[in-house]
């Protein structure tokens, strides 16, 4: 007889989770049961008089290889596309102006001297102060610090809320004074064990990648991909495939509790309806899976729901290309806590991504909310509109009225990885230790992106069927 594998949450972590069980043809039987009334989660595409518009994210990182590979194994990684390599500069607003990010960044740290020393992002005590990280001795012991506390002890607090902290606000939405480093950019102090400093680590790791030939170049393959029609393509080649394997999905299905019985688990369902599983993969937010979990595991509930998110938004507008007079010549521009803007980032989709808007139009998208200034944000859509427009007119001169205009709320969508989360982590991962049967997944743990979510998804299935003794084909992972 097939085991019964239930997972909660349809959203790209809980459809990962399905399509690597659904390789195990006649070992499990697999229900996936998602509250909402549409599968991906927080991957929401509209295409709209020939432009894609991403409700949520836009794109995802081709170095982490789970997205690329199931991209494979769905027959769509033909459908990928990259960034426009023609006009691929990033800017940071400082003091009402676009400049530039400097060039020669590896992993988030500055490489290249000129462009530094041209940059003017930064005073030139500033730039003084980060080149001391040449000197300055690494730290002996492994204490966990939040973000902005490591940068600012290596490269100074300049360096930090102009250069790094804006680019990290664009992944994170959080606020870099409580993120914890460990949690968010580990091998930033893994560099600084390894090499003594920052920079001297970072042109360590680019000499190497251009010993190896992995240096990107003009035209070369993107560090960012997504595909034509957008990322739904994903769920959308995902679900197919769920229902061709013989998954049961259904939408609507809210499990308000989980309980334990003699022969597996039950989830319980609004009006008494009930799911029996002989394995559970939860693939909901923290604070979501605690509320199913409060009954059968409240200390694991308390460490779930104390995983802190953020409420976040974005704002997609689109123009005729004559209404516009800014060059848009790169990606778009990230905004530093300390400009006090209530947007965080605005993306030239059109240039970064040409084939999302038909010719002679324009789309941008307006990132707003990030931790600490939820407070100050009219979170309804006339209200975000509003400011996005606000955004369009201060920094880039743009006043016309927009042919389109899509708003996207994302309530407590983006967990934050702040301090004490990797001690976190291992306490959750003691609770499920006595949890057998049970595993988790989505972004709340150990990486927001989309690859991310799709790893988690598989190592929870992993868990899954090593409970239900059954076999477990490893998913294709090269690139």
């Amino acid at each position: 007889m097939a085991a019964r594998i239930a997972i909660v949450g349809g959203g790209i972590a809980g459809l990962a989770a399905a399509h690597a069980l659904a390789r195990t043809p006649g070992q499990v039987e697999v229900t996936v049961l998602e509250a909402g009334p549409r599968w991906g989660g927080k991957i929401l595409t509209e295409r709209l008089d020939g432009f894609v518009i991403e409700g949520g994210p836009d794109t995802f990182l081709a170095a982490k290889p789970w997205a690329v590979a199931l991209c494979k194994e769905l027959g769509i990684a033909n459908q990928l596309q990259g960034t426009n390599p023609d006009k691929n500069a990033t800017y940071i607003l400082k003091n009402g102006r676009l400049h530039p990010i400097p060039g020669g960044l590896t992993m988030m740290i500055p490489t290249e001297f000129v462009s530094m020393l041209r940059t003017g992002l930064l005073t030139w005590p500033a730039k003084l102060r980060m080149a001391a990280d040449f000197v300055l001795p690494a730290r002996a012991n492994g204490r966990e610090e939040s973000m902005g506390q490591f940068v600012s002890r290596r490269l100074g607090r300049a360096a930090y809320e102009a250069l790094i902290e804006p680019l990290m606000s664009g992944i994170y939405a959080g606020d870099g004074d409580q993120l914890s480093i460990q949690a968010t950019l580990p091998y930033l102090p893994d560099l600084e064990r390894a090499h003594g400093g920052l920079i001297r680590g970072a042109l360590h790791v680019r000499q190497a990648r251009q010993k190896n030939g992995h240096t990107p170049s003009p035209g070369s393959r993107s560090l960012f991909l997504t595909p034509a029609g957008g990322l739904a393509e994903i769920v959308e080649a995902l679900v197919g495939q769920l229902q061709r394997s013989g998954v049961r999905l259904q939408l609507g299905m809210a499990v308000q509790a989980i309980h334990r019985t003699a022969d597996g688990f039950v989830l319980q369902l609004p009006d008494g309806a009930r799911v029996e599983a002989d394995a559970v993969i939860l693939a909901t937010p923290g604070y979501v899976s605690a509320q199913m979990l409060a009954d059968l595991a409240p200390d694991l509930a308390a460490e779930l729901e104390a995983i802190s998110y953020v409420s976040t938004a974005t704002v997609s507008l689109a123009f005729r290309a004559d209404q516009i007079e800014h060059p848009l010549d790169g990606y778009g521009y990230v905004i530093p806590r300390t400009e006090g803007h209530a947007a965080l980032a605005c993306t030239w989709t059109s240039t970064k991504f040409p084939h999302r808007a038909p010719a002679g139009h324009v789309l941008l998208r307006v990132f707003i909310g990030r931790a600490g200034q939820e407070g100050d944000i009219p979170w309804d859509e006339a209200g975000l509109l509003a400011l996005a427009k606000q955004e369009l007119a201060e920094t880039l001169g743009i006043t016309a009225v927009p042919e389109i205009a899509r708003v996207f709320v994302w309530e407590r969508a983006m967990p934050q990885y702040n301090l004490g989360h990797p001690a976190r982590l291992e306490r959750i991962d003691g609770h499920l230790e006595d949890l057998p049967g049970l595993a988790l997944a989505g972004n709340a743990f150990r990486g927001i992106g989309i690859p991310d979510c799709i790893h988690s998804g598989h190592q929870a299935a992993a868990r899954a069927l090593a409970f239900v003794g059954a076999e477990h084909p490893e998913p294709e992972t090269t690139v």
